[in-house]
């Protein structure tokens, strides 16, 4: 058994529709951040950062997007949720990577600057910085790293639940995705997908 810990609106999204893609036994637990839960005893001894997601494992807990969905497609070989080759396997990971190193940080701006800057015009300056910087991201998405349909090309893999969770994003970030033709389709045929079914009302 495996436990999914996620809240509404959160990165979650991306390793909660890959845990239906492998159908795998977990259950999930929803941490209240805006009660605070994320900073309670309890929780810290879950994931002492106080974010989510996090998934507890019969070998332990782990953190990081990137780690958790390498995690589920390894542990459901049978899924082919992630690249065997070598190389192709590292193409994929770089493309999480980023995501999680670059393009989430950058949204991060808009809601948790104060991880960066207490100075109020500081925090303005980075909120105001978020919709360029969203837009460039997506354009660099389309243009270099995707391939279609899915991310790697004709196979749904790992990458396939994040970048639908960075597009998620793109609205709300005031980027359009009418001027992102491909990621527009990716969206559209994410939405088509039982595992995000089961998920999308979970994060509204």
């Amino acid at each position: 058994m495996l436990t999914l810990y996620y809240c509404k609106k959160s990165c979650a999204y991306a390793p909660h529709i890959l845990l239906h893609d492998a159908e795998a036994d977990f259950e999930v637990i929803h941490i209240d951040f805006d009660k605070g839960e994320q900073t309670s005893p309890k929780f810290l001894s879950i994931n002492v950062k106080g974010r989510v997601p996090a998934l507890a494992t019969p070998n332990g807990i782990l953190t990081e997007n990137p780690a958790i969905l390498l995690y589920i497609a390894q542990m459901f070989p049978d899924k082919k949720l992630a690249p065997q080759d070598p190389f192709a396997l590292a193409e994929a990971q770089a493309f999480n990577m980023f995501l999680a190193s670059t393009v989430h940080v950058a949204h991060a701006h808009k809601h948790r600057g104060s991880r960066w800057a207490d100075d109020k015009n500081a925090l303005a300056s980075m909120t105001a910085k978020v919709a360029d910087n969203m837009a460039s991201y997506a354009k660099l998405i389309e243009s270099h790293y995707f391939k279609g349909p899915y991310v790697l090309g004709e196979t749904y893999s790992l990458c396939d639940p994040y970048l639908a969770l960075i597009t998620r994003w793109l609205g709300p970030d005031g980027v359009s995705l009418d001027d992102y033709p491909k990621l527009k389709a990716h969206d559209a045929l994410m939405k088509t997908r039982p595992s995000v079914q089961a998920v999308l009302p979970l994060y509204e």
